[in-house]
């Protein structure tokens, strides 16, 4: 059985107020990760998953390409928190 890991992202550029966060909702669900998505007080968006590596590497991709009116910047990885997430993907306040 293969191990889960914990990755977060941030993601810069024009990615609020444009879908992001219930588009990566559908995009990790569909990946089998669990994991929550929000937007940050300073402009960019930030996801913390948990899953297989491989599904987690097709996340970053995926944000790197966003939804349809998401203009991407840049992902950026950062550690991992400690807390406990929830057992399914949900969008975070």
């Amino acid at each position: 059985m293969t191990a889960e890991e914990r990755r977060r992202f941030r993601v810069s550029g024009r990615v609020q107020g444009v879908g992001f966060r219930y588009w990566t909702l559908r995009t990790a669900t569909g990946l089998g990760l669990r994991g929550t998505v929000r937007n940050a007080t300073d402009g960019t968006v930030e996801v913390e998953a948990a899953g297989l590596a491989s599904a987690l590497d097709r996340l970053r991709d995926a944000l790197l390409e966003g939804p349809g009116h998401a203009h991407v910047h840049r992902v950026t990885d950062e550690p991992a928190g400690s807390h406990p997430l929830p057992g399914e993907f949900t969008i975070s306040r």
